[in-house]
């Protein structure tokens, strides 16, 4: 889902990028790469999932913080806080569905209300959870922790999917893909709300990432290909490097979007 081009001198206040086939791209390596970079501290570490939580917590509110204090769009910086809040999600997530014996199930169902809550009071209080302008900070504050939740809840749709359905983590991938095929033709082919589609597809990108990222480092009796965990975590986070230097992206309006408009 392509964002129309912007050129509006008021998108320099905007510390998100423009929603382009490059963002989404890079989204999804991110989430790859959190549930790679999550199972190597949690699993080939041996940390564990509360210690591995803590870290990338940590991690996380250290650079929503930085994220904040910000003057302007840094690519870096706002990927970076991307891929904290995917591998804070992906541990987080394992932590209350392993560690604490919720679920795949109760963890998706329990997150998605968590989700919808922060949706909704962010709606309450700013009258739209649009994000033509991240700028503010209390809006950033719900932007950040509705993207956090989003990501947990994508970890636990993953493992659901390729687990409790027993579709495996190749049908995982092909069942969360062609949601967001079909997300991407309502974009291009109905007039469903651009911010609906957007938070839906920022949703889907997660678990798909999750279960391409479980197909890379699961072993081989488990449906994966057994391959190092910190080997592809570090090639994923090349590949987001290198789309960052070649690829430049530039603060701007999320899809279908308006300065003018405040609702969603």
């Amino acid at each position: 889902m392509t964002a129309f081009k912007s050129h509006d001198p008021r998108d320099a206040f905007t510390k998100v990028p423009e929603v382009t086939l490059v963002f989404w791209i890079i989204k999804i390596a991110a989430t790859t790469l959190g549930e790679t970079g999550g199972d190597s501290v949690t699993m080939t570490l041996d940390w564990g999932y509360l210690t591995g939580t803590a870290i990338f917590l940590a991690a996380l509110i250290a650079l929503v913080v930085a994220q904040i204090l910000a003057k302007r769009f840094h690519p870096f910086l706002y990927w970076a806080t991307i891929v904290a809040s995917t591998t804070f999600g992906a541990t987080m997530a394992d932590f209350a569905d392993r560690s604490l014996g919720i679920g795949y199930t109760g963890g998706s169902s329990l997150l998605l209300a968590l989700l919808l809550a922060t949706l909704a009071l962010w709606y309450f209080v700013e009258g739209s959870i649009s994000v033509a302008t991240v700028s503010r900070p209390r809006v950033e504050a719900f932007y950040w922790a509705a993207i956090t939740f989003s990501q947990t809840l994508g970890t636990a749709l993953g493992d659901w999917a390729a687990d409790t359905t027993g579709l495996g983590y190749e049908g995982g991938a092909l069942l969360f893909g062609a949601g967001l095929a079909v997300l991407a033709a309502a974009y291009f082919w109905t007039n469903i709300s651009r911010v609906t589609l957007f938070w839906a597809a920022f949703i889907l990108t997660r678990p798909l990432g999750a279960t391409v990222g479980d197909f890379l480092d699961k072993p081989i009796d488990h449906g994966g290909l057994a391959l190092s965990r910190p080997v592809a975590s570090a090639v994923i986070a090349m590949f987001i490097v290198g789309c960052i230097l070649l690829l430049p992206q530039r603060a701007g309006r999320h899809p279908g979007e308006s300065y003018a408009s405040t609702g969603s």
